[in-house]
């Protein structure tokens, strides 16, 4: 599985027609298009955020192999690792990723990665860094149930 950052904004098929470079970072024009997230924490269903979601249609659980979960008690953390996390994954238009970064803190709490589910098509996925988590504990069954 490749991850790509945020800062980057490119991944395999974009296009980065009519795009701009600065120091050397593209970045492709908006697109109206429909994209997909993966989510694992408080945006899940029956959690206090999924109305953040609200009319996404949802593909089902899926796995994305590469990463540790770490539980923060009111929230979990995603990190780059040597682990997998179950989520949800989300089909989202433009405007509900710019919401989504809004309440993810992006980029001071978490970073938004492009990402490839096990046998799903490539998403967005929000990761925190490892001196965020180091003091919480890893999930190891890679699936968090709500806060403790």
């Amino acid at each position: 599985m490749v991850l790509v950052p945020l800062a980057i904004r490119r991944w395999p098929g974009a296009s980065l027609a009519g795009g701009s470079s600065i120091d050397g970072m593209e970045q492709p024009v908006v697109s109206l298009q429909l994209d997909w997230v993966f989510v694992y924490g408080t945006l899940k269903r029956g959690q206090p955020n999924h109305h953040w979601l609200a009319g996404a249609p949802c593909q089902g659980l899926v796995r994305l192999e590469n990463v540790l979960l770490h539980d923060l008690g009111p929230f979990p953390m995603a990190i780059h690792g040597d682990g997998v996390v179950v989520g949800e994954l989300y089909q989202i238009d433009a405007e509900m990723l710019a919401s989504l970064d809004r309440l993810e803190g992006v980029p001071r709490l978490y970073q938004r990665w492009r990402c490839q589910p096990l046998d799903s098509p490539w998403a967005w996925v929000y990761l925190g860094r490892p001196h965020q988590v180091r003091h919480s504990p890893v999930l190891v069954d890679g699936c968090w149930r709500g806060s403790r």
